[in-house]
């Protein structure tokens, strides 16, 4: 008997109050027809739609157009005849025509990165329905011009042929205005936009060698085939990659009834987020055009309003409008359409309630009816987040676990970025005022192409609007400035995203892209001159504004309180200096994990000694040269001690190859040379005699510790009497000394026993004791698979997986730059190894040698020490493994504390 499998819908409907879907299918629905359904099952006005799911997109990636439309055609067919049979209309009539919008939607928001097709349906024909209907042929007119611009570009492929030139729509629009002697498109009369419409039919015509499709099915069929190719465009590509997420993902495609903000003074169209989603301020705001479509608010190509009466006038203090002339050209949606504003902010209070999260909403006025178009968390600024999150926790609308796992750790970065100083703010020239789209300080060079964005070390993004083209270059600038646009603009949201400073609409700069100038009133700006931003008042200012470091109080240190209060392991940082260990101290770390001698030796007062000692031919030679250093060593030791008083400090022993100390050019190897009277023949012969095929791999770590054992007995020296003369102070000192790159147990046990034995002397000396722990930095694989064996005499376990993936995978971590970017675009690996920790490999080595290493001793101390430390995916498999601690860079602590108390949670 055979068994019948149910197949699963490749379309899923929503609208009039009900839906197939819910908030809980985003992996299938994606995102926005996940949030759509089930803002049809709460009852909010949602247009009828449905959506096509992200299995499909993956079939489509598979098997191609043809074959994926003929099998879902006839479940698409019968969803239109549902949205048909809900609005009263029919797709492809000419009398009673339906227009429908297609949508792109992922399981997670990429803003711009994929594409849209609104007033889909419109031709020749159909628009004297529409035009009926109404009564409106402006509107009608004004629908099919957009169409045919938002089509062309999107599935046809029609943009502008190089960066230099304008859209080849716009170039149309703008020769029209200048002819008519106007400034906006709402200037527009019927005649100018049916003029429109021929234009741009023939320029589709004369570039793409074919007609505008003239079926509403052709172009429905095209509209969603763009939806899914644009999955693979360069822009959602850069996006993917940029956040992490997979390729196999797909986006779904939602299609829907159209509503229009363009019928009239009546109409309008708004994008409104629940709180601030640049400070986290816990104020409903948003902006709105009235007789206009969605695409022109984010566009930036007209400058919007402000929804909330409060938001207006802070607009207007910005601006530097009068109130007078606010209220009567720039008003409010609060006092334009009060009775829109009540229902707007209705459904916003109850969207957050049902969402428990900040709300990024669209929505569309259609001749006095409010519709809403998408919800979905709002993308946010690092210090919104972590506001929105503890405001969202104290009001009970979450409970602390929710509070922590909302928290992305890496955006914690953009809190720790330096600010403007203040007193230097005061003295800089403000050129230009503009919005404060996204908050933060940035100064740079300025560039005005997004794909010269990395001319510069430190770059300013100047454009007069930014496209979802752009997203690369606003990510490796500084920060960015538009010249239209406001808050809710594509700059703005994007830059949001990525953690940016933008500053928006800042009307006062006339751009030239031909002769790349910035023109503001008399004074002109070449590419490549200074300018400093200030997102969080606007302020685009002259040249370089010094900044200082961030002061963290608040709403993040509360973050920080509940982190360490779930998790298990503690947070160390790697430092080496006593600046830099105050400053991990001050972001929470609790000891150090890494503390590298060898940056010590690099220092001019250092170099000379250090030098001296490699080049000396007998012990007693390399003897003196270190007793030159003993002290200098001594006192940093005694500095990081004291800034890490009470929390454990772990000092590895010199590891690089000594070649990397001498000089390799000949002028400084004559210098040598007469410092140490010797030869210069000596000098060149000891370099040479250095130098090795593959030194990584040479005579490094514990090998120089047991060839040449008078540099761990001094280095011993050094930490130790560091440590008795901070105890000596009062202060509780706890030295824990790392024995690097060990291979054998014999090699750990060796340099143990120098170690010991300098430790009696030196108490011996002194008269005084102090506790130490002595243990190895695992990075190589063979001390993880013998980690039981060196367990036996370690007091601790860190694991250097830095050097530990080198060697596991055979990458050279100076050379990977060659291939490695080229990997991870073929997939041949997800992740950069040396960024984010090899579980399936390096991982299985760590795991194992912390389950060996615990066989002996059921209480070893285990750490990690290598950039993985502070990377929150790491981070979360060092707590599946068991580890006590992980270990990452002081401006990392704050993000690692945040990922270890996820961990311990998950």
């Amino acid at each position: 008997m055979e068994t019948l499998i149910e197949k699963q819908p490749s379309v899923y409907a929503f609208g009039n109050k009900k839906a197939d879907g819910r908030r809980d299918m985003k992996n299938l629905l994606g995102g926005k027809g996940a949030n759509l359904a089930e803002m049809s099952r709460i009852g909010i006005p949602v247009p009828p739609g449905f959506t096509i799911t992200t299995e499909v997109c993956a079939q489509y990636n598979e098997e191609g157009k043809e074959s994926v439309i003929n099998r879902i055609e006839p479940e698409v067919r019968d969803a239109i005849t549902t949205i048909e049979e809900t609005m009263g209309a029919i797709f492809g009539d000419d009398e009673n025509p339906l227009l429908i919008s297609v949508r792109s939607g992922a399981r997670v928001s990429m803003p711009g990165m994929m594409d849209t097709v609104l007033n889909l349906g419109l031709n020749d024909e159909s628009i004297k329905g529409i035009i009926k209907m109404t009564g409106n042929e402006r509107f009608a007119w004004d629908s099919y011009r957009r169409f045919i611009q938002m089509y062309s570009s999107v599935v046809m492929g029609l943009k502008p042929e190089s960066k230099d030139d304008l859209d080849p729509f716009e170039e149309i629009i703008d020769h029209l205005k200048d002819k008519r002697r106007i400034d906006q498109d709402t200037q527009f009369t019927v005649q100018d936009l049916q003029d429109l419409v021929y234009d741009f039919k023939d320029i589709v015509q004369k570039r793409t060698g074919k007609p505008f499709p003239n079926n509403p099915w052709d172009q429905l069929w095209g509209a969603i085939a763009a939806v899914f190719d644009s999955w693979n465009g360069d822009r959602a590509i850069y996006y993917r990659k940029m956040n992490g997420y997979p390729e196999d993902w797909g986006t779904a495609v939602n299609v829907q009834a159209m509503v229009f903000g363009n019928m009239g003074d009546d109409s309008g169209t708004g994008v409104c987020f629940t709180r601030d989603a640049g400070t986290g301020e816990n104020v409903f705001n948003g902006e709105y055009l009235i007789n206009a479509q969605g695409e022109d608010v984010v566009a930036g190509v007209r400058t919007p309003q402000q929804i909330t009466f409060l938001g207006s006038q802070r607009w207007a203090k910005l601006a530097q409008v009068e109130e007078e002339e606010r209220k009567e050209s720039y008003p409010s949606l609060e006092e334009l359409m009060p009775d829109i504003y009540k229902e707007l902010f209705e459904y916003q209070n109850k969207l957050e309630t049902h969402y428990q999260d900040m709300q990024d909403m669209e929505f569309t006025i259609q001749q006095g009816k409010l519709w809403i178009l998408q919800t979905r968390n709002g993308k946010r600024t690092g210090a919104a987040m972590v506001k929105i999150g503890m405001d969202l926790l104290k009001e009970g609308l979450i409970d602390e676990k929710t509070a922590l796992m909302r928290i992305e750790p890496n955006k914690l970065n953009e809190l720790l970025h330096p600010i403007f100083d203040l007193d230097a703010l005061q003295e800089a020239n403000v050129i230009a005022q503009g919005l404060p789209a996204s908050p933060g300080a940035a100064t740079g060079q300025i560039v005005f192409f997004a794909d010269e964005a990395d001319k510069f070390k430190y770059s300013i993004l100047v454009r007069v609007e930014t496209s979802p083209e752009d997203v690369e270059g606003m990510n490796i600038a500084r920060g960015i400035v538009t010249a239209r646009g406001g808050m809710t603009s594509h700059a703005a949201v994007v830059a949001r995203g990525m953690g940016k400073c933008c500053v928006s609409g800042a009307g006062a700069l006339k751009i030239n892209y031909k002769t790349r100038t910035l023109k503001v009133g008399d004074h002109e700006y070449h590419e490549g001159d200074w300018i400093s931003i200030n997102g969080s008042t606007g302020n685009i200012l002259e040249g370089k504004v010094a900044t200082k470091e961030p002061v963290l109080s608040g709403e993040f240190a509360e973050l920080m309180e509940l982190s360490d209060n779930y998790a298990t392991m503690e947070v160390r940082t790697n430092a080496d200096t006593p600046k830099d260990a105050l400053i991990a101290r001050n972001f929470g770390a609790k000891g150090i994990g890494l503390t590298r001698t060898e940056h010590m030796f690099f220092e001019v007062d250092r170099i000379k000694a250090m030098r001296e000692m490699i080049l000396a031919d007998t012990i007693k030679g390399r003897k003196q040269a270190l007793k030159e250093l003993l002290p200098m060593q001594r006192n940093d030791f005694e500095g990081i001690f004291r800034a890490m008083e009470g929390h454990p400090v772990t000092v590895r022993l010199l590891d690089p190859p000594l070649h990397e100390f001498v000089p390799h050019q000949l002028a400084t190897q004559k210098e040598l040379a007469e410092e140490l009277h010797i030869s210069l023949a000596a000098v060149k012969g000891k370099v040479a005699e250095l130098e090795e095929f593959n030194p990584m791999m040479g005579h490094r770590g514990c090998r120089l510790g047991n060839t040449y054992p008078e540099i761990t007995e001094m280095q011993t020296q050094a930490i130790l009497e560091a440590a008795l003369k901070v105890k000596k102070e009062g202060l509780t000192v706890k030295p824990e000394i790392m024995v690097p790159l060990v291979g054998t147990v014999e090699e750990f046990n060796q340099q143990k026993a120098i170690i010991d034995a300098m430790a009696q002397e030196v108490f011996k000396k002194r008269k005084d004791t102090v506790e130490y722990s002595v243990g190895t930095m695992m990075e190589t694989p063979r001390a993880t698979l013998i980690a039981d064996k060196i367990a036996e005499n370690a007091d601790f376990f860190s694991f250097g997986t830095n050097d530990l993936t080198q060697m596991t995978f055979g990458y050279s971590r100076d050379d990977s730059g060659k291939f490695l970017p080229i990997y991870l675009e073929k997939g041949i690996l997800k992740h950069d190894p040396f960024e984010v920790l090899d579980q399936e490999g390096v991982g299985q080595l760590v795991e194992m040698g912390t389950q060996l290493g615990r066989k002996t001793k059921s209480d070893l101390k285990i750490g990690i020490c290598g950039e993985h430390g502070g990377e929150p995916n790491s981070v979360a498999f060092c707590q599946k493994v068991g580890m006590n601690y992980v270990s990452c860079s002081p401006f990392r602590v704050p993000i690692a504390r945040v990922a270890a108390a996820q961990a311990a949670i998950s």
